[in-house]
């Protein structure tokens, strides 16, 4: 029996009622000139004051050494490198100029990539959390793979074939609730959420979409989890993760492109909303993903952080307990 999550020819949410990616060509065009999909207003300062306060040299020398406690560089937009028991872990690689085919076209950015994909330390683990353009960047992976990186890659299901048709091998498809061993204290799992996915106009939701969990065993009896949920709206999937999976520890909390509200809303958590998402995975601490970086939605570049601020008095969770770091800035996560 098929699980209730796979549809005739592709895929749907966990709440089959919630469907996006039907979009007709005449409301894209409608909300395109209305500018739905750029920022409504420089954030304050303008755009190059904004990339010099939110950006860091990255520190080669310490990428270049491998890590058993976990460490994670923000590296802009979604693109984390983590580095835990020993791998380096790239998530959603995008250092392109644009978010859109072959890193040319598209949604441009307006933080520079704080290095190249060249300039990365050998990757082990490559993971991809859907195919949208600011997730499954062609110019990234390209650059990835010519500079002579072979990691393991995991994929949702309906994905591998874009890695095939470019000769790119090692690659595992996922389904939700899938889970892979990376080595012997190191466990990966595919976790739903709330959201679509569309490479070219004939393929909607033809692959899957979700995010990854991480679980390594410190010890014999201390376990340490990661999640990155991937693109998603606020659902029901995020409490079921923590009663199936167990609390999180460290979770990369996407905080931005949730304007407008009235198209947003189903596919992208606001800030109220990622709190919320936080709180249902019972998270001890996270980073701020998903903002500052492309010009992608009406809320300016400086927003999320105000907005997440709000949203933490309203729910009465410590600002603190959400890192905003900047482009390259690298931080050991703390370990209770």
């Amino acid at each position: 029996m098929k699980p209730a999550h796979h549809r005739e020819g592709g895929f749907c949410n966990s709440n089959g009622e919630v469907a996006i990616g039907n979009f007709s060509w005449h409301d894209m065009a409608w909300r395109t000139l209305r500018g739905d999909f750029r920022p409504q207003h420089a954030p304050q300062g303008g755009y190059k004051k904004f990339a010099i306060d939110w950006s860091t040299p990255v520190n080669h020398a310490q990428l270049a050494q491998r890590q058993i406690a976990p460490v994670v560089t923000w590296l802009g937009h979604v693109t984390i490198l983590l580095q835990v028991a020993g791998l380096n872990i790239l998530i959603d690689p995008t250092l392109a100029d644009f978010a859109g085919p072959y890193g040319r076209l598209g949604a441009p950015r307006r933080v520079p990539a704080p290095l190249t994909a060249a300039q990365l330390p050998p990757i082990d683990v490559l993971l991809i959390s859907h195919n949208h353009y600011d997730h499954l960047c062609d110019a990234t992976i390209a650059q990835l793979m010519t500079s002579g990186q072979t990691p393991r890659i995991f994929v949702p299901l309906g994905l591998k074939a874009w890695f095939d048709t470019r000769s790119i091998s090692n690659v595992v498809e996922m389904d939700w609730w899938d889970r892979v061993d990376l080595g012997s204290d190191l466990r990966l799992h595919f976790t739903p959420s709330q959201h679509w996915s569309r490479r070219t106009p004939f393929d909607t939701n033809a692959s899957l979409w979700g995010g990854f969990a991480l679980e390594w065993q410190r010890t014999r009896s201390k376990l340490w989890r990661f999640m990155f949920p991937g693109d998603t709206g606020y659902s029901n999937d995020f409490k079921t993760i923590c009663q199936r999976i167990g609390k999180i520890d460290f979770l990369a909390l996407p905080i931005g492109a949730y304007l407008p509200r009235d198209f947003m809303k189903p596919m992208h958590v606001s800030p109220d909303d990622a709190v919320r998402l936080m709180l249902d995975l019972e998270a001890e601490l996270a980073m701020g993903v998903h903002w500052g970086t492309f010009m992608l939605t009406q809320e300016a570049f400086d927003d999320p952080p105000r907005d997440l601020l709000t949203a933490c008095h309203q729910h009465q969770l410590a600002p603190e307990k959400i890192w905003l770091m900047k482009h390259g800035e690298t931080r050991a996560i703390p370990l209770s």
